[in-house]
């Protein structure tokens, strides 16, 4: 299993062969065995396979072709809709309305999601995140017909991969360690830390391609901006008021 981990990659490009129930089922099963808050699983995943509904889904994920071409698309969701419910039923009154409850339903959404990447992996499956998500989160709810309680935080599509990628870069281990207390960043850190991706033969190649100075550069001004950042954030406050995650009384 620790050979699954260490050579993950993002695959983005996939077969058309399909997924077997089976091999699915097992997969979210192991999903399910993710750690959880309380035990009380306030996570849903959309299993969706219905090219149509792919195809509604693609406009949320900026068009990106293995939305599309992957045979499963995985959306996993913050969902207190159920446990809500079931609270109602028995006589208790839920008090999960609030922003703490969504970051509690988040993180186990992302928890159960990684924990399905692995699982995907070990049996060969290749999988990608979806930041996306989180930005388009309103119209994703649309598509999937998400109800109140229920708010989408990553996407991961799952198939057989079509290529063969190398490795991502990673930063050292021992830049995002700290021992005991969290131990601040010299500027000489910074410049250790980041010393091998910036001169990697892939960034030298972004820094001509985006005539940029620096790849910091390449993050702030074109990949994630300030104005997008801000705008984004609006639209995921919205929706979480929407779905009813912004009680603060």
């Amino acid at each position: 299993m620790n050979a699954t981990i260490t050579s993950h990659r993002s695959i983005r490009k996939y077969k058309t062969t399909p997924i077997h129930e089976t091999v699915l089922n097992e997969i979210l099963v192991a999903g399910t065995r993710a750690s959880t808050t309380g035990n009380m699983q306030v996570y849903s995943i959309i299993v969706t396979t219905n090219q149509e509904i792919k195809d509604q889904l693609a406009p949320c994920h900026f068009n990106q072709p293995m939305v599309k071409q992957a045979p499963v698309v995985l959306t996993f969701c913050a969902d207190f809709n159920r446990f809500n419910k079931w609270c109602q039923l028995r006589n208790a009154v839920p008090g999960y309305d609030n922003f703490l409850s969504f970051f509690t339903a988040a993180i186990d959404a992302l928890l159960v999601a990684q924990n399905v990447c692995i699982a995907a992996e070990d049996k060969g499956l290749g999988i990608c995140y979806l930041g996306t998500t989180t930005y388009t989160a309103d119209k994703i709810i649309d598509v999937l017909k998400l109800p109140k309680g229920v708010v989408p935080v990553t996407t991961v599509v799952l198939g057989y991969p079509d290529e063969n990628p190398g490795l991502t870069d990673r930063i050292p281990t021992a830049a995002v360690i700290h021992r005991e207390v969290y131990q601040d960043y010299s500027d000489g850190d910074i410049e250790q830390t980041y010393a091998a991706k910036e001169a990697s033969p892939l960034t030298q190649k972004l820094l001509v391609e985006n005539k940029k100075e620096t790849l910091a550069q390449i993050f702030t001004d074109n990949r994630y901006t300030k104005k997008d950042n801000v705008a984004f954030s609006k639209v995921l406050l919205k929706v979480l008021a929407s779905q009813g995650f912004m009680n603060n009384d």
